[in-house]
């Protein structure tokens, strides 16, 4: 079996690469962040604070948000919880990039409907990116 074909049969045709809103306020690990992402053949767009998180879910139509919690505006729970009660929107994969690692925080954010729970102190960007393929193959 080749590298191209797949395991479960299906036929691998070339993808418009895969889109993620990147929410996240500190402007530092948000430019880390967009060349990563863009380096692995994502198409990004960021946006730095939870109400424009809205309106670029609705607009962008991502795959996948990866969403920060402390943000001005609104927090990224809210963000989460908005996400979840929107039509348009509830479908999309949301992993949660925070610093908030306490229990009651991932227990909150597993309660709104979060893909995938990620404490910034505990993950290198590898990692995030790992995490981002494996949400967007299932």
């Amino acid at each position: 079996m080749s590298n191209m074909e797949p395991t479960n049969g299906s036929v691998i045709t070339p993808d418009a690469p895969k889109k993620i809103l990147l929410v996240e306020d500190d402007n530092n690990l948000a430019n880390v962040y967009m060349t990563r992402l863009q380096a692995e053949n994502f198409t990004v767009k960021r946006v730095d604070n939870g109400e424009d998180a809205l309106t670029a879910a609705l607009e962008f139509k991502p795959d996948l948000v990866l969403l920060d919690v402390m943000m001005p505006k609104v927090s990224g729970f809210d963000v989460l919880d908005i996400l979840r009660n929107t039509p348009q929107t509830a479908k999309v994969k949301v992993i949660m990039l925070t610093a908030l690692g306490q229990d009651s925080d991932q227990e909150r954010a597993k309660s709104l409907g979060v893909d995938d729970y990620l404490v910034k102190s505990q993950v290198v960007i590898a990692d995030v990116v790992g995490h981002i393929r494996q949400h967007l193959s299932e």
